[in-house]
């Protein structure tokens, strides 16, 4: 496999006259996490499975795992492990039995089963029927059915939907394990908050094209509103640095200073070099900057969905 685990050039496809993705550029590092975002009909569910080889597309070129989506679509599902919105387990086996269907299924050696068990936490429950199950331990069990065979790349999507905020950090560190261990990590989610947490890198779709794609931090900085939040010891002190800091304005309590800005490095060093030059020192400094909701909305003039 390439540096990339993914990549994607050109990519359309269209049903009967509707358009649904209209040329797609998208590159994702090995053992990395990358998010893809959009609103409902964006083209998202449709990207994922033309890299899965479910449909192919009618343009462009995807190579998955170094191979070609269509011309070696086997070789493509070998090397990747899908796991969809709803789990799929079947509830009158126990989860071991679940586990040992996909071993047969994917001629994999059963002697995996009992590592995934106890890599999940699951080998309390291993002999009970998936029907006594919580969503958590579900949604758990499906992920290591998706993990036996070993797949380099996995394709999560909406992994933590239904699930309580425990079950879904609890999820998060599985994730981010697989990927410290050099797991490619495809996800689609419909919490902003998820992608910021996981994603290495975010690409926004919106009505079959890319509108935007960068790093959680990348993307937030391309929306106004980003700005330092600047404390002085007294009102005096702050009076002066706003004379200092062009756009700089003091809030109501007269010892804080909001200054416009991207919060990044350069911005941050100028801005404190200015003060630095004149004797001016703040007791606390904060950045702030629009979160993924206000990207979202900024990008695609839409709320977030599902879909």
């Amino acid at each position: 496999m390439s540096d990339s685990a993914i990549e994607v050039s050109g990519l359309r496809k269209a049903f009967g006259t509707r358009v649904v993705l209209d040329g797609i550029d998208l590159q994702v590092p090995a053992g990395t996490v990358f998010s893809l975002l959009g609103p409902n009909g964006a083209g998202k569910t449709t990207t994922v499975n033309i890299l899965t080889t479910l449909i192919q597309a009618d343009g462009g070129s995807v190579r998955v795992a170094g191979r070609d989506v269509i011309r070696d679509a086997k070789g493509v599902r070998a090397h990747i492990g899908v796991t969809g919105q709803f789990a799929a387990v079947d509830d009158l086996l126990t989860g071991q039995e679940n586990l040992q269907l996909m071993v047969d299924l994917k001629r994999a050696d059963s002697a995996v089963i009992p590592g995934l068990l106890e890599r999940f936490d699951l080998t309390g429950a291993a002999r009970k029927p998936v029907a006594t199950y919580s969503g958590g331990m579900r949604r758990k069990l499906d992920l290591a059915m998706t993990l036996v065979g070993g797949p380099r790349i996995i394709f999560l999507d909406e992994p933590t939907t239904g699930l309580d905020p425990r079950s879904r950090r609890t999820m998060w560190d599985i994730i981010r394990d697989l990927v410290a261990g050099g797991v490619t990590i495809f996800l689609t989610t419909q919490y902003l908050e998820e992608a910021d947490q996981l994603a290495d890198r975010i690409a926004v779709l919106d009505q079959g094209r890319l509108v935007a794609q960068g790093t959680p931090a990348q993307l937030k900085r391309q929306i106004p509103g980003s700005h330092v939040r600047l404390r002085f010891s007294a009102a005096p002190e702050a009076e002066a640095a706003a004379g200092l800091l062009p756009g700089a304005t003091r809030d109501e309590d007269g010892v804080t200073l909001r200054v416009p800005g991207d919060g990044g490095t350069a911005s941050l060093r100028d801005l404190l070099n200015r003060l630095d030059d004149h004797g001016a020192h703040a007791e606390e400094l904060s950045v702030h900057t629009p979160d993924l909701d206000d990207v979202f909305l900024a990008l695609t003039g839409r709320e977030v969905s599902t879909r």
